[in-house]
């Protein structure tokens, strides 16, 4: 099946793009929402990451321990490649079953890090950049999680540059300050794009 890779940093809008893109009847494969899951009450990861990093990183429920494995994992690299060799295999495994069981024209794979992995490149016919300024981004997520700009600012950091998207972009789509109507027509005419292709 064709894939087309949709990717940008955090508050870009990826998923306002990949919901327009559902609209479409085009199925979705969500690698943030399978590393949500797999991190869930008594997911498939949670019991090694107990085993690699202890009890204290296993909320009440059974679940990860967001907050205290952002904190870890932002002050230590190798706490965030141990982590990454937990969750990561067990991402691309979901992911490619997910694939496998789409049905549609094409396939979108959401991965907000696929320029950052390196290897996702290779797996998808087209990659699909969201792209914002970076103050926009800031703004957005200061509001949506309620971050201060320090730590908006750090995520950004850990991310690929602007710059670095948009040069592994096949297709982008401007979304600073553009209006819904805008948005759904530029997604209409990649839709139509990723038909023809897909086809061929």
């Amino acid at each position: 099946m064709f894939v087309v890779g949709l990717t940008g940093g955090i508050g870009s809008g990826k998923s306002t793009v990949a919901d327009l893109f559902a609209l479409q009847g085009v199925p979705l494969v969500d690698t943030d929402l399978i590393a949500h899951r797999i991190t869930a009450p008594h997911g498939v990861a949670m019991s090694p990451i107990a085993t690699e990093f202890g009890n204290e990183f296993v909320a009440a429920d059974g679940s990860l321990d967001r907050a205290r494995m952002r904190e870890l994992v932002f002050s230590d690299e190798t706490a965030r490649k141990r982590l990454e060799s937990i969750t990561h295999p067990l991402i691309r495994a979901e992911t490619e079953r997910e694939q496998r069981e789409a049905q549609g024209p094409y396939v979108i794979v959401v991965v907000p890090l696929l320029v950052e992995s390196g290897t996702w490149r290779n797996r998808v016919n087209r990659v699909l950049t969201v792209d914002c300024s970076v103050e926009t981004q800031i703004s957005r997520v200061m509001r949506r999680n309620a971050f201060s700009r320090e730590q908006v600012q750090a995520i950004i950091a850990r991310q690929a540059t602007r710059e670095a998207r948009l040069a592994a972009a096949d297709d982008v789509v401007d979304n600073d300050d553009t209006p819904l109507d805008a948005l759904t027509a530029r997604v209409d005419a990649l839709h139509q794009t990723y038909l023809t292709m897909a086809k061929a």
